[in-house]
């Protein structure tokens, strides 16, 4: 895949969630919720400040992450749903 988002944008990976609740029922895929965690796979140089440096970005490729439910722009690269989102809309990175 050929794909570096600009600016402080990131791409992501969800990671889905389990097809079965702790008391051992299977979820089915249409009550299912998307999943609101995900492994970043690339991320952009950063934004610029006023004065025109970089601002480093704080995620790097291969964090897990926790992002917010309605965050991001899905898209389709090489036939592998991704999202694409700002670095702002990550609530955390998850050890």
């Amino acid at each position: 895949m050929m794909f570096t988002p600009l600016h402080d944008r990131v791409l992501v990976r969800r990671i889905e969630g389990d097809e079965k609740t702790s008391g051992g029922l299977i979820i089915p895929d249409n009550v299912k919720e998307k999943p609101q965690e995900g492994e970043v796979v690339s991320v952009g140089a950063g934004a610029k400040d006023d004065a025109g440096a970089r601002i480093a970005m704080d995620v790097k490729a291969g964090d897990k992450i926790l992002f917010g439910k309605w965050s991001g722009t899905e898209i389709k690269i090489d036939s592998e749903e991704l999202m694409i989102m700002k670095e702002s809309d990550i609530l955390g990175i998850m050890a």
